[in-house]
């Protein structure tokens, strides 16, 4: 049996031995004809997992061949960008009224109700070494005082250079003898859905935390953080506190700082929200150039929504691109040749997919240069080059204070331009008397007027100029009646004061 056994082993041996050749010869013949595919293509595409013809992998996916594949990390790139994400606390104090202020024998009692600390918790990055710093506007608002944690454990007070609400973004500096470290900005339109990203920021006040994902989406709108309407979209866990906070590529550069999340219970479910690092960059040269607020290029037009009734008018397949709703003549459109009706579809060769993504177009380009514009015009396609040019300031404005016994007293308001109405993020064409600031202590706070309310009308009295305004709030009178247009609305309101 023994014997039967070994002639067996021999035997074969003996037939691999003669085989040899053989296989060696066929893998030279596949080597000199590289377009059929051989024993050499067969035996690599075993060792790859690779199933015949109908594998689905592609040329740079197989399965790791050692240790050292399979012990991938993010550590490196965390390394390399986390010490640039600060945390961001902001304290103000809070007016706490009480049922018995001004009664004087409650106060005798009681005593008078005693303001309160209020504070709020984020996240920022760093982008220039002397110490600038992007967040979320919402991270500061109303905020007395901002301080900044950077990650090797210092503290600064920082200082506000530039803040924008419709954007949800605001800028802060601090001061240190040494540089700072810092995140490079990249490029978000290079982004695709599907690319690898890492959120890093300060959730819940537990330290700074690192989570990946991918981005699931691109140019969201209408979630209801801003007016801006152009984000990333990503499953990358962000919770509260991460705002503000840094949204990287696999390069380590900035592709977004990190806004919001959709969540029913607090907490991250996988749908996080963060504007384009393109914006952030735009906005960030306009606070290191001392800009009071983040001007967008003008061309003297306003635009509306496409929907799918203008589509099928226009004889368009589906709603798509920003439908021009006026034109001033002798603005940079008109002189242009853009017409109200017409539509823009393309800007510098990039999709406008809607007039959200019409402003972000827009915000991310640079006053004083041009810009193409490829639009639809009476069902045809064309391009043009509009001048991108820097909101008319108009006649020199007046700012006036409201004083005396009146529901305007606190306010301090101006006549509007071109240049007020985007500073105050109203359509350009408006006229009229706008409120510009507001003592947060003064009856005009308490009677819930905001910056950008347009004021047409007082007691009977139609309000043309700021000194009209001025004047009529100074009437004796305990009866007010007022109508007021804010976002578009008109608002009418009678009060006894």
């Amino acid at each position: 049996m023994r014997a039967k056994r070994l002639s067996l082993v021999l035997l074969c041996a003996f037939m691999v031995v003669a085989a040899a050749p053989a296989v060696r010869q066929a893998l030279a013949e596949d080597a000199a004809k590289p377009a059929d595919p051989g024993l050499s293509d067969v035996l690599t595409d075993l060792l790859h997992g690779v199933e015949g013809e109908n594998a689905t992998s592609g040329p740079d996916k197989r399965v790791p061949f050692g240790r050292e594949e399979v012990q991938l990390s993010f550590a490196p790139l965390v390394k390399q960008t986390a010490p640039a994400v600060v945390n961001v606390y902001a304290s103000q104090t809070a007016k706490v009224t009480s049922p018995f202020e001004g009664d004087p024998f409650f106060e005798e009692f009681f005593g008078r109700a005693q303001p309160r600390a209020q504070s709020s918790l984020g996240s920022g990055v760093l982008v220039d070494p002397s110490g600038v710093i992007v967040t979320n506007f919402h991270v500061i608002k109303d905020a007395d005082e901002v301080k900044v944690a950077t990650a090797d454990g210092r503290e600064f007070t920082s200082k506000v250079m530039l803040k924008d609400e419709t954007l949800d973004l605001a800028v802060l500096k601090i001061e240190s003898d040494k540089p700072f470290p810092v995140i490079a900005i990249g490029d978000s339109d290079a982004l695709e859905v599907g690319d690898l990203v890492l959120a890093i920021g300060n959730p819940f006040g537990v330290g700074q935390t690192t989570t990946s994902g991918i981005v699931s989406a691109l140019a969201r709108s209408h979630i209801g953080v801003s007016d801006s309407g152009y984000f990333i979209q990503t499953d990358a866990a962000i919770n509260p506190g991460n705002s503000g906070g840094a949204l990287i590529n696999m390069g380590g550069q900035l592709v977004g700082i990190n806004t919001a999340i959709y969540s029913r219970s607090g907490g991250s479910i996988g749908i996080g929200f963060a504007i384009p690092a393109n914006m952030v960059r735009a906005f960030a040269d306009a606070a290191k150039a001392g800009l009071d607020f983040f001007e967008r290029p003008y061309i003297g037009a306003e635009f509306e929504a496409v929907t799918p009734q203008i589509a099928e008018s226009l004889g368009m397949e589906k709603p798509a691109g920003a439908l021009v709703s006026s034109v001033e003549a002798t603005g940079p459109a008109g002189k242009a040749g853009l017409k109200a009706g017409d539509v823009v579809l393309q800007i510098n060769g990039k999709p406008v997919e809607s007039i959200e993504a019409l402003d972000y177009r827009m915000a991310t380009l640079s006053i004083g240069t041009k810009a193409n514009f490829a639009i639809l015009t009476k069902g045809q396609q064309a391009a043009m080059d509009i001048a991108l040019e820097r909101a008319p300031e108009g006649a020199k404005a007046s700012e006036v204070t409201l004083h005396g016994r009146s529901p305007f007293s606190g306010a301090k308001v101006a006549e509007l331009s071109p240049r007020l109405a985007q500073k105050l993020g109203l359509r350009t064409d408006l006229k009229g008397v706008t409120v510009i600031d507001i003592n947060r202590d003064s009856p005009a706070a308490d009677f819930g007027f905001q910056p950008g309310d347009i004021v047409r009308e007082v007691n009977g009295t139609t309000i043309d100029t700021a000194a009209t305004l001025a004047q009529v709030a100074q009437q004796d009178t305990r009866w007010w009646r007022f109508t007021v247009e804010r976002g578009g609305q008109i608002l009418r309101q009678v009060l006894r004061y």
